[in-house]
């Protein structure tokens, strides 16, 4: 069973920048995939982005969000960061990290079998 939990989220004006963490408990994290996705008020859940495990170790945004956000991991640390700059009022949303054994980083919430609790970003105009 692997834990995650998320950080970093707050409160920022629109054009500003955010780093959302996720700690994983996983002792070999390099093992796993590790995603974002968010959901707004009223809306689905929705892909941010992924990066697999260390042995395929590409990354994969939202086509609507590729330019401003950024994910990346440090294997070292068990964890996963989501760095957003230009930030809008529409990335305002529930941010939730995932993570998936062996994973290649899919866009499908499905495909992960880990999930954090979620952290707010409230982005203001």
């Amino acid at each position: 069973q692997v834990q995650l939990v998320e950080s970093g989220g707050g409160l920022v004006q629109a054009g500003g920048s955010l780093r959302l963490s996720c700690a994983a408990s996983a002792r070999t994290f390099s093992g796993y995939a590790g995603a974002w996705f968010r959901q707004g008020s009223g809306n689905a859940r929705e892909f941010v982005a992924a990066v697999g495990w260390s042995g395929a170790a590409g990354t994969y945004y939202a086509d609507s969000l590729k330019g401003r956000f950024t994910i990346s991991r440090d294997n070292a640390k068990n964890t996963v960061y989501l760095q957003m700059n230009s930030l809008k009022p529409e990335d305002t949303a529930v941010y939730y990290c995932a993570a998936q054994q062996y994973g290649a980083g899919s866009r499908r919430a499905g495909s992960y079998a880990y999930w954090g609790q979620g952290t707010q970003v409230t982005v203001s105009s």
